[in-house]
């Protein structure tokens, strides 16, 4: 009777262990990375900021024109067209860089390609000028020797 009582116990107390160790996998591979990435987003929805480019739920792109925390919306300006939308549906903020950083270096990539290509450009015509003569002196020699042949002919 004794062993059919530990027999009993030691059932119960391996179903015990099996439901735990299943609530601790349960905890580790689906509740906390879930938690992980609501943190992630609230942290990204604190740092939001006029200027930012953002991509919706419905993966609208738009530049964050207005913030409005007390109604818990943002404005967006898509290419002209404000859109006003819940703070949860923004998706993600996208990388930026700076519009007024980037344009004068692009300026000054082109004036650095056009300098560069200047001196191409005036060898090339150089090149035909020197053309130039040598088809004029193709030239002379037909009408010389188209001369010659009239003289002949003559």
């Amino acid at each position: 009777m004794l062993s059919n009582l530990v027999v009993a116990a030691a059932s119960q107390y391996s179903t015990l262990i099996i439901l735990v160790v299943f609530l601790a996998l349960m905890y580790f591979l689906i509740l906390r990375p879930q938690q992980k990435q609501q943190k992630k987003h609230r942290d990204m929805m604190s740092e939001l900021k006029k200027g930012d480019h953002v991509i919706t739920i419905g993966r609208l792109h738009g530049v964050i024109d207005e913030i409005n925390q007390a109604d818990k919306t943002v404005t967006l300006d898509c290419d002209g067209i404000y859109l006003v939308f819940d703070l949860r549906a923004i998706a993600q903020v996208t990388a930026q860089a700076p519009q007024a950083v980037t344009a004068p270096a692009a300026a000054e990539a082109a004036k650095d390609q056009d300098a560069s290509a200047k001196p191409a450009d005036d060898a090339k015509p150089a090149a035909n000028d020197d053309a130039a003569p040598a088809d004029s002196a193709k030239a002379e020699d037909t009408d010389a020797a188209d001369a010659k042949a009239d003289g002949d002919a003559k």
